[in-house]
């Protein structure tokens, strides 16, 4: 039994079994405890399931269900402490719909592998972006 899967880019499962079973799930929660911080699950989530060994295919109905049940618990406090901006979230709402027609006609269309690479360079340019902001705070004294 491995842990991680030895192919690149995931396997053919479309369901863990023992523990990668309990590894995915613990991983999924610490990556929707990260949403509240304003961390991606998304492209995380998709790195996670391929190193897995499951089909990263399998990874869309996983992230869409981890949110399902995350955003309501997540959100309530910001709702009502009325800390968030309103022109950003109805800007993000309006946005989703052509990312929905493009994700649907395009990215569907597109190589996986090129998909993965794509989402690996997002998670990287969002990590090395949040660790500079932090080094520049902490630098400046607001940390």
């Amino acid at each position: 039994m491995t842990i991680f899967n030895k192919s690149a880019g995931g396997g053919q499962d479309m369901g863990l079994h023992g523990i990668n079973l309990i590894i995915g799930v613990i991983g999924n929660f610490l990556l929707g405890s990260l949403m509240s911080l304003g961390i991606g699950l998304y492209g995380p989530c998709l790195i996670m399931i391929s190193l897995l060994g499951m089909n990263p295919k399998a990874a869309f109905p996983i992230m869409m269900g981890s949110c399902a049940f995350l955003m309501p618990a997540g959100s309530t406090k910001f709702i009502s402490k009325g800390s968030y901006d309103l022109r950003a979230a109805l800007g993000l709402a309006i946005g989703g719909i052509p990312a929905v027609l493009i994700a649907a006609y395009i990215v569907k269309e597109m190589n996986l592998t090129y998909v993965r690479w794509l989402v690996v360079v997002v998670v990287l340019y969002t990590a090395i972006t949040l660790l500079r902001s932090a080094m520049t705070e902490s630098k400046n004294g607001k940390a």
